[in-house]
């Protein structure tokens, strides 16, 4: 279903799609009711500026667009970057040096208080485990503010930080470490003080969290493991205010369910509920799906990928637009086989709003969309572009939001 590699001692699955998913006769992109105009911002090089953007966007100041790429730089570490809109220019705030941090895959989390940006790398570092760094939004200083040990403080994050609305603190997980090497639940206070909040148990119980945390309006954390390649699809898992007492909600089964939840992590509604996908399963078996999960652990799949024109293996997570429709990205299918950027409205219909043809187009969509207040989407792609070593793009739509 995907080809593996190693980094380190963890496993990095990159979800390849079928060979079945590629069309052998020529076809037409699927167009929506409503217009919809794809702009690359940026074709990342893949050497100075970067290459392979995995992680999602978010907004900083003066509209600006903050991210990171886990290959190329300086150093072929990677960069911290910003692009500014007004003339689609690329800055590099930081490259990463291995000492320092390597292969970030995750977005940054902006503070709007301290004007910096934080984030993670899954290698590099003093112990080569990942570190947990900061970044002033000018990219004029860098601090390392944690260090992973790769024991029972964890190892190998690949998640973007959250901020607790409960007591400050950042938040995120860690692919691997923890008591059983599981994974974790980690947070990190303003002096930098590390707490391991929750050591995931392997199998039904959790393991391998790739995805960042989500939280309610009681500061309680959710999240999604990834599983493994040995009957372990992944779960749906909640802790704590503190992160302690986790609960697993939900155990996918790999079948019409879903399984192997990826990077996307959870979105929530106001109404307290989580939507995520999964990139593997549902009714068509290897496709993935979009599903909806209570706080009791009630999960319902609203769609099932069929690896055609509608897309499928959806790895990023969605976004939630006012009116209560998600948004979201697949790695394959669609019209070329190169991926989809999809809405599904409240009814589970599914429209395709772009296919992906690849080449100078993007390819290989990997992270969560980010929605702008005019109803555009912004994101990225680690392959396609003028250099082939990903993208910036924004679908612009021509109804002006909802």
């Amino acid at each position: 279903m995907g080809s593996k590699f190693t980094l380190g001692n963890r496993r990095v699955v990159v979800i390849a799609v079928a060979t079945t998913l590629l069309l052998a006769t020529a076809v037409v992109a699927i167009q929506p009711a409503q217009a919809q105009t794809l702009t690359v911002l940026y074709s990342f090089t893949g050497g100075a500026d970067g290459g392979q953007p995995y992680s999602s966007l978010i907004f900083g100041p003066q509209g600006k667009l903050y991210g990171t790429t886990a290959v190329g730089g300086a150093n072929g570490y990677g960069v911290a970057f910003v692009v500014n809109t007004r003339n689609n220019k690329e800055k590099v705030l930081h490259d990463f040096t291995l000492d320092d941090g390597a292969n970030p895959w995750a977005g940054l989390l902006y503070d709007g208080k301290t004007h910096k940006l934080y984030g993670t790398t899954e290698a590099g570092g003093a112990s080569g485990f990942g570190t947990v760094f900061e970044i002033h939004g000018n990219g004029t200083q860098f601090k390392v503010i944690y260090d992973f040990a790769g024991g029972s403080d964890g190892s190998y994050p690949f998640c973007q930080l959250i901020r607790s609305n409960h007591n400050g603190k950042l938040y995120g997980t860690t692919y691997r470490g923890g008591a059983t090497d599981s994974g974790t639940v980690f947070s990190l206070s303003g002096t930098g003080k590390e707490k391991v909040e929750y050591s995931f148990q392997g199998g039904e119980f959790g393991e391998n969290p790739y995805a960042g945390l989500a939280q309610d309006s009681d500061g309680r954390l959710y999240g999604i493991t990834f599983g493994d390649f040995t009957g372990d699809y992944g779960t749906v898992f909640r802790a704590g205010k503190s992160g302690g007492r986790g609960k697993i909600l939900h155990t996918f089964t790999g079948g019409d369910d879903g399984g192997f939840p990826y990077f996307g992590g959870l979105v929530a509604d106001p109404a307290g509920n989580f939507f995520g996908t999964t990139s593997f399963g549902g009714a068509n078996k290897y496709f993935g799906t979009v599903y909806k999960i209570n706080k009791n652990g009630k999960q319902t799949v609203l769609y099932s990928f069929t690896g055609g024109t509608d897309g499928g293996q959806p790895n990023a997570g969605l976004v939630r637009d006012s009116a209560g429709n998600l948004y979201g990205t697949t790695v394959g299918g669609g019209a070329f086989g190169h991926g989809t950027i999809f809405e599904l409205d409240k009814n589970g219909t599914e429209t395709v709003l772009y296919s992906f043809a690849g080449g100078t187009d993007p390819a290989g969509p990997n992270a969560s969309l980010l929605l702008d207040g005019a109803g555009n989407l912004y994101g990225t792609s680690i392959a396609g572009g003028t250099y082939t070593a990903g993208t910036i793009f924004v679908l612009t739509r021509d109804h002006g939001g909802r």
